[in-house]
């Protein structure tokens, strides 16, 4: 029997936290499937180069496109795509017209599997009546809808109206016993630790709703030493730098760049800092509780229930930076907190949050969908 053919329809295929963990799945799964990847924004490939040896996969060159004015046309001709795959699996609101051409034009259709891991910037402050509307009445044309936060799956039942054994809540996960590792002390460009120094971490795309710049004026009213590093690209790097600038920390300020393979240096870090406006279940969180350290971050999404109980207290209160800055502060003054609390996250993300388990369940969903158990595990 072939192995099974599966299409994956992404907004735009930079690597970020969704097109990891497909990436990741795909090299698991190794030559037990095929792949064809549609990249909503064709030059979006930079996940591509995560993909493993011996994987079979191509990035398709002439896909209908996945965005546009709703027509019936544009939805016929999605589906036409769709037809000769044994797999559809969708990504965000940017892929949603792959499961609406599913409802429209259901006969003939491989299973639809659609994935929600948060949402555009425009949505930071409130979801869009209309995007709800049509999540609404496209979604019951999947297989399932899985989403990786307590949040989403709340929004999934309440707001989207999905029957609760549609809807998976697949937490991510990460090998955490590479991130239990020695750190390699080259892995930063430009940066070489001083033990005389608490080094607050960040990872994070360079965009506006990771609001780094908040960050920034958190650590500017600290007191002692320490370095910010903040690991990741974007267009918010000159902000950035303005605000370190501003704020008179500009030497205390490494910024490296993206980095991939987090467990290489996670564990150069004392602390994650984490400011965004805007998740819903942050792998650098999970990375970073892998590697023992303590978290301190704004209240936002699952983060709070994700962390140890140990680390809840230094969670802030609410999404600014004097809280925030309160929280670096205790742990920037106390190495015995930083240690006691990164234990306790270490445990947790071993016991709950190790990407064996999520794996076994994304394999079993796929196989479920496809009727073919076995197949890719």
């Amino acid at each position: 029997m072939p192995v099974p053919h599966i299409l994956h329809l992404h907004s735009a295929f930079n690597l970020g936290g969704k097109e990891a963990r497909a990436v990741r799945l795909m090299n698991v799964w190794g030559d037990r499937a095929r792949h064809t990847i549609v990249s909503g924004v064709p030059a979006a490939l930079g996940a591509r180069a995560a993909i493993a040896k011996g994987v079979q996969y191509e990035i398709a060159q002439d896909p209908p496109p996945l965005t546009g004015k709703p027509s019936v046309a544009r939805y016929e001709a999605i589906a036409d795509y769709m037809r000769r795959f044994d797999l559809v699996l969708t990504y965000n609101w940017g892929a949603i017209d792959g499961v609406m051409a599913r409802r429209v034009f259901r006969k003939g259709m491989p299973p639809v599997i659609h994935h929600e891991d948060g949402f555009n910037e425009d949505e930071t402050t409130g979801l869009k009546v209309e995007r709800n509307m049509y999540r609404r009445l496209a979604l019951p044309a999947s297989h399932a809808l899985v989403v990786p936060s307590r949040a989403l799956d709340r929004i999934a039942t309440e707001t989207w109206k999905q029957p609760r054994a549609r809807v998976h809540h697949i937490v991510n996960g990460v090998p955490t016993a590479l991130y239990a590792g020695r750190p390699d002390p080259r892995a930063i460009p430009g940066f070489v630790r001083n033990e005389r120094e608490v080094v607050i971490g960040a990872l994070a795309g360079l965009r506006a709703v990771k609001d780094l710049p908040l960050l920034v004026r958190a650590c500017g009213g600290l007191s002692g030493r320490f370095r910010l590093v903040i690991v990741g690209d974007g267009p918010e790097r000159d902000a950035i730098a303005q605000a370190a600038e501003a704020m008179g920390i500009a030497d205390r300020l490494v910024m490296p760049g993206f980095l991939d393979r987090p467990y290489r240096f996670i564990g150069l870090f004392d602390l994650l800092a984490l400011s965004s406006r805007s998740e819903q279940f942050p792998i650098s969180v999970v990375e970073a509780m892998a590697a023992g350290l303590p978290v301190a971050s704004v209240p936002v999404g699952d983060v709070p229930a994700m962390l140890s109980p140990e680390n809840t207290a230094l969670v802030a209160s609410h999404v600014h930076e004097v809280p925030l800055r309160d929280a670096l502060q205790r742990l920037l003054d106390d190495p015995d907190l930083r240690a006691r609390v990164g234990a306790a996250n270490q445990a947790r993300a071993h016991a709950e949050y190790d990407e064996s388990l999520m794996i076994r369940r994304y394999t079993d969903l796929y196989e479920g969908a496809m009727c073919r158990p076995g197949v890719l595990g």
